[in-house]
């Protein structure tokens, strides 16, 4: 089977699908690799290093896309009618954010395969991109606000006395909040993290953090495939209450809590942000689903009573190096996983295979993306919705 990579075509994209290690991988799997010219440049990958591992370098994007049976693509094409029918498509296509390309891809007869939609599964953690890419995330947000925050991050001793720590709150404790926690403390600061989950309180503690503990910790704050699920307005609005005090004290206030297909809770309101002191900062790692702070522009930064609200969109991209060799290696298991003798394993065989597929044979496969389509919103906004 040929596995094309295209060069990413968002704006401001940097990572790559495939790296050159993990193209020769592949093709060792029985793979043959194809790759647009200069894709993996932005990555720090030169083509050299793919022909070393047997890749097929493709000057022209028509001839990489006409010859392709698999597409992988860390984001997808913006232009589902770039692809043919009968072929495959494997990335982040954002299917619960943006149904309506899925609509699109079935509509171009592509197979497609969202990673986003992994289940929770001990086997499919060798193929979890959105664990490693909110690894990323999370140590990134700690950088930005260190860059932002006009006040060192550790305890120092010095000729002009002793400098106190910046006090650090994570609001979140997945993946990326808990990346963003380590980061924290090992520049020095010092850490409190929330999490509606209790069960999570013994991870933040071992990282050297305190877990702020406001009464409403919930046993319901995940779905059954183990993402979080929004919990109802009285909710947030009670959590927003027992938050206040810990986000006025706090010098940064990081926040990851991002629920799959729903706008992101409003944890942080703009009376919270004139509480806190001039200088203090915000990273909203949730602003891609509007934001858990309620000042947030998506993807720009702001200044609120002189507090700095950061609301990065792809931070993941600004490390595209390891970004790509993260998404490379787990997406390298997934087409290992995906295609057994050079044919696609069969839907009902493996659950990893039944629960990424959201396009096949014309129409939308994934009932959490045809409810989605089908809802009153989505119509409202011009998404066709099909039976």
């Amino acid at each position: 089977m040929i596995v094309s990579v295209p060069t990413e075509d968002y704006p401001g994209e940097q990572r790559v699908a495939l790296i050159p290690s993990e193209a020769g991988t592949l093709r060792s799997a029985g793979f043959e690799v194809h790759l647009q010219a200069g894709a993996g440049a932005a990555a720090g990958f030169s083509d050299t290093d793919y022909k070393t591992k047997g890749a097929v370098i493709v000057v022209d994007l028509p001839a990489l896309l006409a010859e392709a049976e698999l597409l992988l693509s860390v984001r997808g094409p913006r232009d589902a009618g770039a692809l043919r029918s009968g072929q495959v498509l494997v990335g982040l296509l954002d299917p619960l954010g943006q149904p309506g390309r899925v609509r699109s891809f079935a509509d171009a007869g592509v197979t497609a395969f969202a990673l986003e939609l992994l289940p929770r599964i001990s086997r499919a953690q060798s193929m979890d991109v959105l664990s490693s890419m909110a690894t990323i995330a999370g140590y990134k947000a700690v950088l930005l606000a260190a860059g932002t925050l006009g006040k060192l991050y550790p305890m120092m001793i010095t000729a002009a006395g002793t400098i106190t720590p910046a006090r650090t709150l994570v609001v979140g404790a997945g993946v990326a909040g808990l990346q963003a926690i380590a980061t924290s403390r090992r520049l020095g600061s010092v850490v409190r993290a929330y999490d509606i989950r209790p069960d999570v309180k013994e991870q933040v503690e071992s990282l050297g953090a305190t877990f702020l503990e406001v009464g409403l910790e919930d046993e319901g704050g995940e779905d059954a495939g183990g993402y979080a699920r929004a919990m109802d307005d009285e909710f947030y609005r009670r959590q927003r209450e027992a938050m206040t005090e810990a986000v006025r004290d706090s010098d940064v206030v990081i926040t990851t809590a991002a629920v799959p297909g729903k706008p992101s809770p409003v944890l942080v309101t703009a009376a919270m942000v004139e509480a806190m002191r001039s200088g203090s900062v915000i990273v909203d790692l949730a602003a891609a689903g509007g934001g858990n702070c309620e000042l947030t522009a998506p993807g720009a930064t702001t200044e609120h009573h002189g507090v700095t609200i950061l609301a990065p969109l792809n931070l993941p991209s600004t490390v595209p190096y390891h970004a790509s060799q993260m998404f490379s290696r787990n997406a390298a298991t997934f087409l290992k996983n995906l295609v057994v003798d050079g044919q696609l394993r069969p839907v009902d065989e493996d659950e990893i295979v039944r629960e990424t597929l959201v396009a096949r044979d014309g129409d939308v496969a994934s009932a959490r993306v045809r409810e989605l389509l089908d809802s009153p919103a989505a119509t409202a906004s011009g998404e066709r919705s099909r039976a």
